[in-house]
C-alpha cells in the first residue's frame, strides 16, 4: 500500500462538478493497494496515520496527532500512486492491485478509520475526481508498504 498524507487547512474532492467530500482541518489521505496488499495489513497503516503527531502545538513543535487537534480526514483512491516510470515515457500500472480487489482493501481503510476519526470523507473509487486543497505547511509525508 502506498499512502500521500498531506496536512491540510482545507480540502474537497469533486465529482462531476459537484462536491463529494469535504473537510476542514485535518489530513487528505491519498490511497493505493499494489498486487501484493492484504487486510490483514491495514491496521497498522491506519494506526501509524492516526497516531502520526504531525500537527503542531502551542510551541510550534510537530506534538500532535489528528485526535488530539480534533482533525478531519479526507481519503481519495488513487492507483496511479503504483505508476513505474523507470521504462520509456508513459508510466506502468502493472503493480497497482486489480480494481476489485484495491475497492475492497479502500473501502475496509475507509471504515477502519471512521471507528476512529469522527469526520471521514471519501471520494468515490475509480471515478475522475477533482481534488483541491489547501496544504498546511506544506506538510507532506509517503508511507510505502514495501518500506515498512
Amino acid at each position: 500500500m502506498r499512502f500521500v498524507i498531506q496536512r491540510v487547512n482545507h480540502a474537497n474532492v469533486k465529482i462531476d462538478g459537484e462536491v463529494v467530500g469535504n473537510i476542514g482541518h485535518g489530513l487528505l489521505i491519498l490511497f493505493g493497494a499494489g498486487q501484493d496488499d492484504t487486510e490483514e495489513m491495514l491496521p497498522k497503516y491506519v494506526d501509524k496515520i492516526c497516531k502520526m503527531r504531525i500537527f503542531e502545538d502551542e510551541n510550534g513543535k510537530t506534538n500532535l496527532s489528528l485526535a488530539d487537534v480534533g482533525g478531519e480526514l479526507l481519503i481519495v483512491s488513487q492507483f496511479t500512486l503504483y505508476a513505474d516510470c523507470r521504462k520509456g515515457n508513459r508510466p506502468s500500472f502493472t503493480n497497482a492491485g486489480a480494481p476489485d480487489m484495491a475497492n475492497a482493501l479502500y473501502e475496509k481503510f475507509v471504515a477502519m478509520c471512521r471507528e476512529r476519526v469522527p469526520k471521514v470523507e471519501t471520494g468515490r473509487f475509480g471515478a475522475d475526481m477533482k481534488v483541491s486543497l489547501e496544504n498546511d505547511g506544506p506538510f507532506t509525508i509517503l508511507i510505502d508498504s514495501e518500506d515498512f
